[in-house]
Formats: C-alpha cells, sequence, structure tokens
C-alpha cells in the first residue's frame, strides 16, 4: 500500500488590488476506502475562515472570502494519502445488463448519471459505439472497449484545448489531454446507457510510466452492476488501481473545478499550478502550469461560477 505526499498551490495574481474575493475549493481527497488521508494541511492567503460542506456529489468542499484588497490569492495544499488496490482488481464484476436494469431501478442519481448531453457530433458517437460490437458483452468489458478506443485514437496533447472545450471539439480535434478524454467517456458509455461519472484527482508515480503523473487528472468512474463505481483511466486505458488519488466526483468537469471563484475589481489576473507528488523512495514529480487567463472588460457579464455571486458589476473570473 503506497503512501503518497502531494503538494498542490494554486496562485492568482493581479495587477492591481482586487476586493471580496468569494472561492469555492474541491482540493479535499475524496473519503473512500481505496485511500486513507494520513495528513492533510491546507493553507490560504490571509488565513479566511473556511466553511466546509459535502456538495450534492458527496464532495468535501470549502468556500471563502477574501473582502480586504490584495494582489495574491495562494491556495495550498499539503497531502499525505495511502491508497489501497481499486476492489475491481480482486472479485468478478463482470454481472450483465439485466442487473444493471435492476441497479437503475427507482435510483434517481444513477438514471441521471446516465443521460447523454446533447452534442452536434453525436453521430460519431454512435459509430464509434457501432464498431465496437457490444452485443453479448458484459457491461464491464464494454467500459473496457470504450476506454480503449479513445487510448488508440485519440491523440494526448497538451495545451491545445482548455476547459471550455466542447466534446463536439473534442470529437473533431481527435485529440486532448486528460479532461478531454474523460468527458469524450462519459458521452460514449451515457449514449450506451452505462451510469457514470467525471472524477478529479491526482495521478502518481508508477514504474511503468502514465501520462499526466505528477499533475492534477482526471478519469470516469462506470457503474458496474453488482459491483458499484469502479475507476477507469481512458488517458492511460487502465483501471484505476492504487496510483490515483481521488478529490472530487461530478456529472461533468464543472462539478469537480478544484478551485473556482469570482473577485471585484478591474484587474488582469495570472494563474499558475504547482503540483508535486513524491513517492516513498524518494522519487519526485513535478509540474508548474502557467495557465492563460482571458482578459474581461468591466461590461462583460459573467457566468454564475458561484450562485449569487455574479450579480455584482466589475466582477470577474477565476477557475483552475
Amino acid at each position: 500500500m503506497p503512501i503518497f505526499q502531494i503538494h498542490h498551490i494554486t496562485k492568482y495574481e493581479y495587477d492591481r488590488p482586487v476586493i471580496e474575493s468569494n472561492n469555492e475549493i474541491k482540493i479535499f481527497p475524496f473519503l473512500s476506502s481505496d485511500q486513507e488521508v494520513l495528513y492533510h494541511d491546507l493553507n490560504i492567503t490571509n488565513h479566511p475562515d473556511v466553511h466546509v460542506f459535502t456538495d450534492y456529489w458527496g464532495n468535501k468542499t470549502g468556500t471563502f472570502n477574501l473582502a480586504a484588497p490584495h494582489k495574491e490569492l495562494v491556495i495550498e495544499s499539503k497531502l499525505t494519502v495511502r491508497t489501497t488496490p481499486g476492489s475491481q482488481l480482486r472479485m468478478n464484476f463482470h454481472e450483465g445488463w439485466d442487473q444493471l436494469k435492476a441497479d437503475l431501478n427507482d435510483n434517481v442519481r444513477l438514471m441521471e448519471l446516465s443521460l447523454p448531453d446533447e452534442i452536434k457530433e453525436q453521430q460519431s458517437i454512435d459509430e464509434i459505439i457501432s464498431s465496437l460490437q457490444i452485443e453479448h458483452k458484459s457491461v464491464a468489458l464494454v467500459v473496457e472497449q470504450c476506454s480503449e478506443f479513445i487510448y488508440k485514437y485519440f491523440k494526448y496533447i497538451k495545451g491545445i484545448t482548455n476547459i471550455e472545450t466542447t466534446v463536439d471539439e473534442i470529437l473533431n480535434l481527435r485529440s486532448g489531454v486528460c479532461q478531454d478524454f474523460a468527458h469524450v467517456l462519459l458521452q460514449l458509455l451515457r449514449t450506451i446507457g452505462i451510469p457514470c461519472r467525471y472524477v478529479s484527482g491526482y495521478i502518481c508515480p508508477n514504474k511503468n510510466g502514465m501520462r499526466g503523473e505528477g499533475a492534477t487528472h482526471a478519469w470516469v468512474e462506470a457503474h458496474i452492476p453488482g459491483h458499484g463505481w469502479a475507476g477507469i483511466d481512458p488517458t492511460n486505458n487502465v483501471w484505476v488501481t492504487n496510483n490515483h488519488v481521488k478529490l472530487a466526483v461530478g456529472n461533468h468537469f464543472s462539478d469537480c473545478t478544484p478551485v473556482k471563484g469570482t473577485f471585484k475589481g478591474l484587474a488582469r489576473q495570472k494563474l499558475s499550478v504547482f503540483v508535486s507528488i513524491g513517492y516513498e523512495d524518494g522519487h519526485i514529480f513535478e509540474e508548474q502550469t502557467h495557465v492563460k487567463m482571458e482578459a474581461m472588460e468591466a461590461e462583460d457579464k459573467l457566468p454564475p461560477l458561484i450562485d449569487e455571486m455574479a450579480e455584482q458589476q466589475q466582477q470577474q473570473q477565476q477557475q483552475q
């Protein structure tokens, strides 16, 4: 059972003071039998009070406000976690579709997570499913095949997509990163009728090496009938084991965003994200990312990142 030390820093810098920075964070480890939190320390600029609650999806979530003028916001998380092998590797969970229907019966949450989005390129999704020839195969095997298709036919390329990139755009590009591949897999599985959810977290050092190590990562959990939630990582085409640390789950990325919020002020902002993951043998994987933030004018309208926070004039948005 490996132990990982994870250091995650989100840093916003502003070219002039801003005020009333209201933020929501989901950088707390998800409560799960597959991971044990040994230590977690959270440090935020000016040490604001953090209101912690459990959201609709079961994620531990924090909110805080920096009312005083400030030109920098740093959110630092230091986590030590022990992971255990995924339970799906210790049992046969290849149940069939009749059992899936029974699991879905009167389960509103599962039914909600089995509905695909309305997209323009749905025909592309249907063609992929048709090519897989899923008839007479178990639910788990179909999940594996969908993951394998993305791994084989979508290129892992950083920098060509962002958090606003749609599934339609990803299908046309046939390229992207872990977040993009997770969203495509969600659309595939939900079109077939398999409940599934987006997962955010980290992928930790592995002897064989994996794409996305040492950084924030995303994958999918599918509901396997007779078993429950089982994680699968289309970026690396593997069932999730003890190299993945889970932070949050949801319908899409927007439900799992590590940091998002709003502030008041006419300022340009810079965002950088640093993640360091250390293994027991001393190896450390690090990644520093500088995120391009689009400047917004005072008269621009904001999408509501946090309920009721977008009503104030001259507010800006910030999101990791």
